[in-house]
């Protein structure tokens, strides 16, 4: 089931002594979800934003809130981010120490209005969340090490995306595959060829034209 191509500017990359502008061009552009990073600087080394800043761009964009969080503590976080306004809530399998806590938490997202997403790091192996797929309802793949924007594109992370892809297709599973790190109209390409359906860019939308940005990499086949 071949889904429409959704991409999420990244927040992490925004101009921050632009805030206005450019979130005015993130809403008046074509992209669908926008994307917000939470790292609590224990599970990544970098902090970021809080549910309040969530709140406050919630307001300012008519977007789909597509929250990462990058938390050692993802079931205390989740509710926090849903109640601040997450549409998308996507936590690392990392986190938890089963796959038992992962299903479990992906119910309870789910329970709460909100589509459930997981997410992997550049060395995890991704053929621990095959069996567990029907319980998500995205799949991100870090192509960078998670806690930093600007950094580049992981090429090898692709052959994750295509299993993942295939496993999606032979089971006819509603699962978006969104890829975050190092995307641009370049290696967004090669996402999208090896199955991509959500591309999450930061620095690529918010240091160009935003609109035009966003333009490029909606017109991939």
């Amino acid at each position: 089931m071949k889904k429409k191509c959704i991409i999420a500017p990244s927040i992490l990359s925004l101009d921050f002594s632009r805030t206005s502008e450019q979130l005015k061009e993130v809403n008046e552009s074509k992209a669908e979800w926008l994307h917000f990073d939470v790292m609590d600087g224990h599970f990544v080394p970098n902090l970021t934003f809080g549910p309040d800043i969530l709140k406050g761009v919630k307001k300012a964009v008519d977007k789909v809130m597509d929250v990462h969080i990058m938390v050692s503590d993802p079931k205390t976080y989740a509710d926090i981010f849903i109640d601040a306004g997450a549409d998308v809530l996507t936590f690392h399998v990392e986190a938890l120490e089963n796959m038992e806590g992962v299903v479990k938490l992906c119910k309870h997202i789910r329970e709460r209005g909100v589509k459930a997403g997981v997410s992997l790091r550049p060395k995890t192996s991704v053929e621990t969340l095959l069996p567990y797929l029907e319980y998500m309802d995205v799949v991100l793949v870090m192509s960078v090490e998670p806690g930093f924007g600007g950094q580049s594109f992981m090429e090898d992370q692709l052959e994750k995306v295509r299993v993942l892809r295939k496993e999606i297709d032979e089971r006819d599973l509603d699962v978006r595959l969104e890829i975050d790190g190092g995307i641009n109209d370049k290696t967004a390409v090669l996402a999208v060829e090896a199955g991509c359906d959500t591309l999450v860019a930061g620095s690529y939308v918010f240091k160009n034209d935003i609109g035009k940005a966003v333009d490029s990499l909606l017109c991939l086949k």
